[in-house]
Parts: structure tokens; C-alpha cells; sequence
């Protein structure tokens, strides 16, 4: 404190002959010097105390804003609704949609990047459009037919088996323990179990229980069906009874067996009754109409 006091007065040339005697003789006087020539150096700005006086004048005073309590609440409740707003639309995009087509039926639609899908009677498609170009993936029960835009991978999972390709058309269907694939351009990956199968044009794989079942080469632009055709490779009686109810949206009573014969081959299908008389005289079964939709199949 003191010396700061003895370096004041010496600043301000208010030291006597002795004080400034025993001032210079302090070991930190140099640097005192320094400062002090530094110091006489520098020069402030003029103060123009009018012109500042001016300025604080003129200047324009801020409005201060009053937000009324009803304002305030008005403001909030429309936060809520757009919050809300976009909840719901958010929702839209996560759940999954699903397409349906019911007995007698076939439905076409289009996905989100334009693939376009058939599915045939009895049969259900669920996906989600939100991410859908980089998550092209779907779920599928029965049967479908597929024309896929290129892009990235796109997957047809079933409970049996799984199809993946890039950009191709292909049929999948499933059917309980059944799983068939076919390709008609381009290629696709199958899997199901352990194993997996590529598939190029023409090709096909089906399993049943597990088992591949050996399906022709195939020389059609699409599946049969989509031309009125029901075609069946090794099925049961009772397999194809449910198809037939499928696709004619009938109720068929079976009262036979069929004694276990496995049928292979192509029925036409525009016509409900001409396609019941062929599975009645291969089967060798007499069928009885009860109802408009209604028929009982027995032994014959």
C-alpha cells in the first residue's frame, strides 16, 4: 500500500528532494521509469461531453412488450394442436398398412416407390411406409405377384420362407406348410430354413414341409392366375378344395378322401363349374348343390 502510494506521488512529481532520493535508489526504479515514459505515450480519445449528451437524448427508447395472460395461453394451445398435429401424422407413417384381398377377389396396388402388387383371393400384405426406400420390406400371407422398382434390396417375408431381390417381378405364394417362389425377370434370393436358392428367369422352388418340390421351367411373362389359371404341383384333394374356395368364394363340403392321390396340372379358372367338373371326374366325386354357394362333395 505504502509503496503504492510513493509511486503515485512520484508519477505525479509531488516528491520532496529526500523522497526521490530514496525513491531511485529502490531496486524496481527502472522499471518504474519504463512505465512512466510508456505511460506520457499513450493518449486518450477527446470527451465531447455535448455530443454524448446528444446521443442519449435522441436515442429512440425500446417499447417494452406486454403479452397478455390470454395471449400467452392462446400461443400455448396452438403448440399443443401443431404438436399434436404431427404426432398423429408421425403415427400414420409408423403403422403398418396392410392390403387385403377377400375370397373371389384379386387386388392391385401400388407401394410407396411403385412397385405394383397383386394379390390373389384370400390373401393379406403388410408393410410401413415410413423409411420405405431404405427398408422396402413386407409381410405376406397367401399369395402375390410382384413387379418390383429397382432400388434397394426389397424382401417378401412369409411364415415359411423369405424372398430377396433388388428389381425383378416374381410370384410368392404360401399357403400353411406350403411355400412356392417363382421368378419371371431378373433374379431373386430364397430362403427358408437353411437353405437358399437363386432364382433367374424361368426358375422356381416350392417346399412343402420343409421339402423342395420340383417345379417345371417356367415360359409365361406371369403367373398363371392372373391369366384364370389354377395351377397345383403335387397338392392334396383338400388343398385344392381350399383353393377352389378361395378363388370362387364358394363353401365346398368334402365328404372324401381322396385316397392321398397328389394332383399336378393346370384347371381353368373362369368358369366355377366347368372347373368343378374337372376335379370331380379326376377325384371320381359326385357333388351335390345345397346352396347358391354351397356344394357338397362326395365319393362318387
Amino acid at each position: 500500500m505504502e509503496e503504492n502510494y510513493k509511486l503515485s506521488k512520484w508519477l505525479n512529481d509531488e516528491m520532496s528532494a529526500e523522497e526521490l532520493s530514496e525513491f531511485q535508489a529502490d531496486k524496481d526504479f527502472a522499471i518504474f521509469e519504463k512505465i512512466k515514459k510508456y505511460s506520457s505515450e499513450l493518449e486518450t480519445p477527446a470527451f465531447d461531453e455535448q455530443k454524448m449528451l446528444s446521443k442519449i437524448i435522441t436515442s429512440p427508447k425500446k417499447e417494452v412488450k406486454i403479452i397478455s395472460i390470454y395471449k400467452n395461453w392462446a400461443l400455448k394451445i396452438a403448440a399443443i394442436f401443431v404438436i399434436s398435429i404431427g404426432l398423429f401424422l408421425s403415427a400414420r407413417n409408423f403403422a403398418s398398412y396392410t392390403e387385403y384381398a377377400s375370397n373371389g377377389t384379386q387386388n392391385t396396388f401400388s407401394l410407396p416407390d411403385n412397385s405394383e402388387v397383386v394379390l390373389n383371393s384370400g390373401s393379406e400384405i403388410q408393410y410401413k411406409k415410413w423409411n420405405w426406400d431404405n427398408n422396402r420390406s413386407l409381410n405376406l400371407e397367401g399369395e402375390a405377384f410382384f413387379k418390383v422398382a429397382k432400388g434397394k434390396k426389397f424382401e417378401v417375408n412369409t411364415t415359411v420362407g423369405k424372398v430377396t431381390v433388388l428389381g425383378t417381378q416374381f410370384n410368392v405364394k404360401q399357403r400353411g406348410n406350403y411355400f412356392d417362389v417363382s421368378c419371371y425377370e431378373g433374379k431373386v434370393k430364397v430362403n427358408f430354413g437353411n437353405n437358399e436358392f437363386i432364382l433367374t428367369k424361368g426358375m422356381s422352388v416350392a417346399v412343402r414341409d420343409g421339402k423342395t418340390i420340383p417345379i417345371p421351367t417356367k415360359n409365361t411373362l406371369k403367373p398363371e392366375w392372373l391369366e384364370q389359371e389354377m395351377v397345383f404341383h403335387q397338392e392334396s384333394l383338400p388343398s385344392i378344395v381350399a383353393e377352389f374356395e378361395r378363388h370362387f368364394n364358394i363353401e365346398l363340403e368334402l365328404n372324401a378322401t381322396g385316397n392321398g392321390q397328389l394332383f399336378t396340372g393346370t384347371i381353368p379358372a373362369k368358369n366355377s363349374d366347368t372347373a368343378l367338373q374337372i376335379l370331380c371326374t379326376t377325384y371320381h366325386l359326385k357333388p351335390t348343390k345345397v346352396t347358391k354357394t354351397k356344394i357338397i362333395l362326395e365319393n362318387d
